[in-house]
């Protein structure tokens, strides 16, 4: 089992990476280390325009979640009712990053409102297939997020922070 100081490393370590990987986008990118509670990091263009990042990192190849981040969800009984999705800053972008071998971390980028789609059209298939309560504990809001639900978004800095946020960004010479 991962310990707080390990959890803290694998967190620090993906925001930096980030940070880093926005950096050579031409943004600069300011790490807040989990004072805030909505985002990690904002990122500026030369023009001032700047874009709120979320940045969600693990060492396996899912993501942990409480299902009541996304959606309004409420128990009659032991079946879990779901509601309305959770509104959801539509300018928040996603950095999911799955920690590797050195050089071979991977960056799934995408605005957090899709990640809310993925979290939450899964959630119901699940209690869909169950007849909306959960087999083992019915009081459990706890939902994942596999590395295969994200492929469409690998590395998708650009589509995101030029294409979406309109951000004037391009990649630094190495």
């Amino acid at each position: 089992m991962a310990t707080g100081r390990a959890n803290q490393l694998t967190k620090q370590v993906g925001e930096y990476l980030v940070a880093a990987e926005l950096a050579r986008l031409g943004l600069i990118a300011a790490t807040f280390s989990g004072s805030v509670p909505d985002y990690d990091i904002i990122a500026s263009d030369s023009t001032y325009r700047s874009v709120f990042v979320q940045v969600k990192t693990v060492t396996g190849s899912s993501w942990q979640f409480d299902i009541r981040r996304f959606l309004d969800v409420s128990l009659q009984g032991q079946t879990q009712v779901l509601g309305a999705p959770v509104p959801q800053h539509a300018a928040l972008s996603c950095v999911m990053v799955a920690l590797a071998n050195y050089g071979s971390d991977r960056f799934y980028v995408l605005p957090w409102s899709a990640l809310q789609t993925i979290v939450v059209e899964g959630y119901r298939q699940y209690l869909g297939g169950h007849g909306g309560v959960r087999p083992k504990k019915h009081d459990s809001f706890h939902c994942a997020v596999r590395e295969i639900e994200l492929q469409p978004f690998r590395n998708q800095w650009l589509a995101e922070f030029r294409d979406r946020h309109g951000l004037q960004v391009h990649y630094a010479d190495a």
